[in-house]
């Protein structure tokens, strides 16, 4: 039975490099004919593949609403929140988890600092869109188009001397953040307060949240909060890879 199973789900990989005809097929089962046949028709009744009229078979659309369904029913909070607590119990400052939704970039999870400083900062409210690490990462991944059109309807209040102060610098600093993949505030909303950030990425390489870890600079300096990056990042990558499904989730 195992085995029919995973010949049955070696063909949608197949059938997703474009259609396929039974011989081809079974030539890549490394089967009869008449066994992908069965394969094949089995796949079919449950709408994962679909036979074109030239008798060649693609992948079907009830596979692209399951995809959908499972996807729009991930909760990328519930799944990073273990990741973040592990981070902060390393390093000690305060984690943020935060998404993109209407045009604003919102705190969707928080674990405190350990130290007696702490951020003031909410689940549920919106950043400084034009100096948060986090909302550097999450414009930075839109469509070259709505990246100027967004950073062109943005006001730029300058919160420190270290601020983004107009739409081509913002928009320099997103080209930037889009190649390197990783994202810093050194003191752009608080002089006082530095960050660095992450992608966390679906399936399709987009990214879909941003994390970051920060602290003041009575705590560490800012040099010192970027030794943290590749701790972050990797942090990133792990959240990443189980949201997407690329990787098995860590026990609890």
């Amino acid at each position: 039975m195992s085995q029919t199973v995973d010949r049955a789900l070696s063909i949608l990989p197949l059938l997703a490099e474009g259609p396929a005809d039974l011989g081809q097929v079974a030539d890549r089962l490394g089967v009869h004919k008449s066994t992908a046949l069965r394969l094949l028709r089995t796949l079919h009744e449950h709408g994962l593949v679909y036979r074109q009229s030239d008798q060649r078979y693609r992948l079907g659309a009830r596979l692209f609403a399951l995809a959908q369904e499972a996807m729009e029913n991930l909760d990328v909070r519930e799944i990073a929140h273990a990741h973040l607590v592990r981070l902060n119990e390393q390093c000690g400052h305060t984690v943020h988890l935060a998404v993109y939704e209407e045009n604003e970039v919102l705190y969707i999870d928080k674990v405190e600092s350990r130290y007696p400083v702490r951020m003031y900062s909410r689940i549920g409210k919106p950043v400084a869109i034009t100096v948060a690490a986090v909302a550097k990462l999450l414009l930075a991944d839109l469509p070259e188009h709505e990246r100027r059109a967004l950073a062109e309807k943005l006001d730029y209040p300058m919160y420190t001397p270290r601020s983004t102060p107009h739409a081509a610098a913002f928009l320099q600093e997103l080209a930037k953040v889009r190649e390197q993949g990783w994202a810093t505030d050194l003191g752009g909303h608080e002089e006082s307060i530095n960050c660095v950030a992450a992608p966390i990425s679906g399936a399709d390489g987009r990214v879909v949240a941003a994390m970051s870890v920060s602290a003041p600079n009575v705590v560490v300096t800012a040099d010192e909060l970027l030794t943290l990056l590749p701790l972050v990042r990797r942090t990133a990558d792990a959240i990443s890879g189980e949201y997407s499904g690329r990787t098995p989730a860590e026990p609890k």
